[in-house]
């Protein structure tokens, strides 16, 4: 089991902490309310800060640290509304790679990309998930400050809830492009926030992340921020520089993900799937992990979700994968699978183990009908047995979700090269490619182009919460330039417009903050 109990003292106190919300974009004035209690706890015990900073890295891997069936977020259910499920469901569903079969309210508009609205519930719940995380850093940040606390690793914790704060910042920024901005120095505001621009957020989320890489260590206790894990985040804010604010930073990220690379100590694991198993908890390769275990942190929106989404007693045994249920709902397309061959049987017989990482018995290539479970092939990459193939059946998944690894460093830095950014070069560009291809068994390009490296990316991260904003920052998500199944709601796909790009300010967010406006196309 691995080791990531919850202090009992600390939940105790969670429900200090629970009460920031979304009414929060209305009423950030949460001090007189609680602080004071909290503040003399630590002051009288300061090793519960340990617990209240597990509590916010938490919040980025369950629902709450009360149970599966309970929510941090008020009125949402448990089950939906981690971030995890949301992520996965905003940026991989609503892509090229992976479709739901559900139908359920809401989860459709996204596999289908059409009819999105802003009472979309999971687009309130990844919203929501966002703006709990952001003030209670936030307000825990200001209790610390304030010098009376009395604990030798203050100034750490301190950067740490910086951290969960502009990586919260970051998904705002890429979801959906604005919003109100909570600071140290506006958190007590009596009156809702000014909304702020993309391009205001980014700058902020920067300047933390700027502030924070030099004074955290370079290593850290498992699933915590270290120097890498702000170096990558910092790469991939400006990998995505000129989607957000109109000025590349290609140059500015191959900066930064060559410091990953070369002082990080990560390797790639030669065993792919060991990334994506229930011990990659000792995977070398993974930076930034958000935890999962099947006894001590149960979610219905972790890596549950990937793995029993995944399968359907329909046409699987579900304790080969490790599971106790199978809830038949998400499949892979060809536009997905087709990167590795052209039938099933291409599939199986492929060098590349990601080729091998898909379902096909009993289902079909064509998904003719995104709502038939046999249409499409079902992804196995994410499963609950150990990367060896022991372990018994679970009903909650124990594997991590991999947020940030070695390979994605790689290919970001292909990337950079390609795009002209003078940190990186091309020939150790295609270094890396290879070496991604090549622990996966798969041959050695001669060249790379950045398409090519568009495709890597799919066969290696898909599932992994990025598909959607790589195709977006390539210019290939709306439009017609590239369609895939199911885009627009057509069998074959259609072209979408161009507000597709974000998603809508949910309209809870938006009563309870009037200084809010829409995304224009909602």
């Amino acid at each position: 089991m691995k080791n990531i109990k919850f202090k009992i003292k600390f939940i105790a106190i969670a429900s200090m902490l629970a009460f920031v919300t979304t009414s929060c974009l209305n009423d950030l004035d949460t001090e007189p309310k609680y602080d004071l209690t909290l503040e003399n706890l630590l002051q009288q015990d300061p090793k519960a800060v340990e617990g209240l900073l597990s509590r916010l890295y938490a919040s980025f891997a369950l629902s709450s640290v009360e149970g599966p069936d309970k929510s941090d977020i008020e009125g949402a259910n448990a089950g939906e509304s981690p971030f995890i499920r949301g992520i996965v469901n905003l940026n991989d569903f609503t892509a090229d790679a992976m479709k739901n079969r559900w139908g359920d309210n809401g989860l459709d508009q996204l596999t289908t990309t059409t009819n999105w609205t802003s009472n979309n519930k999971f687009f309130k719940y990844v919203y929501d998930r966002i703006y709990y995380t952001i003030p209670q850093s936030t307000n825990l940040i200001l209790i610390m400050k304030k010098g009376n606390i009395n604990y030798a690793n203050k100034d750490q914790v301190i950067n740490e809830l910086r951290f969960l704060r502009a990586l919260s910042y970051y998904y705002l920024i890429d979801l959906f492009g604005k919003g109100p901005l909570v600071t140290d120095d506006n958190f007590n505001s009596s009156t809702p926030l000014p909304e702020a621009s993309r391009k205001d957020l980014f700058n902020y989320v920067e300047s933390e992340l700027l502030a924070i890489e030099a004074q955290l260590p370079l290593s850290n206790s498992y699933g915590r921020a270290n120097k890498s894990v702000v170096r990558m985040l910092l790469a991939k804010l400006y990998l995505n520089a000129e989607v957000y604010t109109g000025t590349a930073k290609y140059n500015d990220a191959g900066t930064y993900i060559t410091k990953v690379i070369n002082e990080g100590g990560y390797q790639l694991e030669s065993n792919f799937r060991k990334n994506f198993s229930a011990d990659n908890n000792t995977s070398k390769e993974i930076i930034f992990p958000l935890i999962a275990d099947a006894v001590s942190s149960q979610s219905y929106g972790n890596t549950t979700y990937l793995v029993n989404g995944s399968l359907s007693t329909e046409t699987m045994v579900l304790a080969n994968f490790g599971a106790t249920d199978g809830w038949a709902g998400h499949r892979a397309t060809k536009a997905w699978y087709g990167l590795f061959g052209n039938n099933a049987t291409d599939l199986k017989n492929s060098n590349d183990v990601r080729a091998r990482l898909f379902w096909t018995q009993g289902h079909q290539w064509e998904m003719d009908d995104y709502k038939t479970w046999n249409n499409g092939f079902p992804s196995d990459k994410f499963w609950n047995k150990n990367s060896d193939g022991t372990g018994g059946a679970t009903a909650f998944s124990s594997t991590d979700f991999p947020l940030f690894r070695l390979s994605d460093a790689y290919l970001i830095y292909a990337e950079c090269a390609l795009r002209g950014a003078a940190s990186a070069n091309t020939a150790q560009a295609l270094t890396y490619v290879n070496q991604v291809r090549a622990r996966a068994g798969a041959s050695a390009l001669g060249s790379i182009t950045l398409q090519s490296v568009l495709d890597e990316r799919a066969r290696e991260l898909n599932l992994e919460g990025v598909r959607r904003q790589d195709l977006i920052r390539y210019g290939m998500f709306t439009g017609s330039s590239y369609l895939w199944p199911w885009k627009g709601g057509v069998k074959n796909g259609t072209s979408i417009s161009d507000n597709y790009k974000v998603f809508p300010i949910p309209t809870t967010a938006l009563q309870a903050n009037p200084n809010l406006t829409q995304n224009p196309g909602y």
